[in-house]
């Protein structure tokens, strides 16, 4: 079961470095879409590793789909020379991916992300248009299906943008008499 808010939190209360990416980003950004994880694009440098190998052993974390008996030491060390994991934890199933086909790393997913306030926290959430970029590279069928929301929804802000602006230039060229 996804446990969001429990999920969020123990990331913030570890610090570590991340953007949200996958479904959740799509609700964020207002998707009706639903989602059974939480997925997010983590920085990989060794501060960052420690604490989220720290985080992830506080929640019992063990990779999704894998034998119960294989051998995986979570630590920095672990993290570092994988890339993307896919964890069941004691909160629920946790997506970590190093790299978003078709946008990047943490740094590219970081670039024009937005901010939202969710259960006492600010947390970073990519860019709808890079959400779009990778959700169209992904290809998978949930991906795709998402496309058409995302893409009304990015031409809905691009049209109140283009308005606020609309409004604004005109606003500039009256004179404070006709304001």
């Amino acid at each position: 079961m996804l446990d969001i808010a429990r999920e969020l939190r123990l990331l913030a209360e570890h610090k570590i470095d991340f953007v949200i990416i996958g479904g959740i980003a799509a609700r964020a950004h207002g998707s009706s879409h639903e989602t059974n994880d939480l997925d997010v694009c983590y920085a990989r440098d060794r501060e960052n590793l420690n604490r989220l190998a720290e985080a992830l052993r506080s929640v019992h974390a063990t990779l999704r789909g894998a034998p119960r008996n294989l051998p995986f030491r979570l630590d920095a060390e672990t993290l570092h020379h994988g890339l993307n994991f896919t964890f069941e934890t004691d909160i629920g199933a946790l997506d970590l991916l190093g790299e978003v086909r078709g946008v990047g790393g943490y740094r590219e997913c970081l670039e024009n992300c937005v901010s939202i306030e969710m259960f006492e926290n600010a947390f970073k959430v990519v860019a709808l248009e890079k959400l779009i970029i990778a959700k169209r590279t992904a290809g998978r069928p949930k991906d795709l299906m998402m496309l058409p929301e995302l893409e009304a929804i990015l031409e809905y802000q691009r049209n109140q943008e283009a308005a606020a602006g609309e409004k604004g230039t005109d606003d500039d060229t009256k004179s404070d008499s006709e304001k």
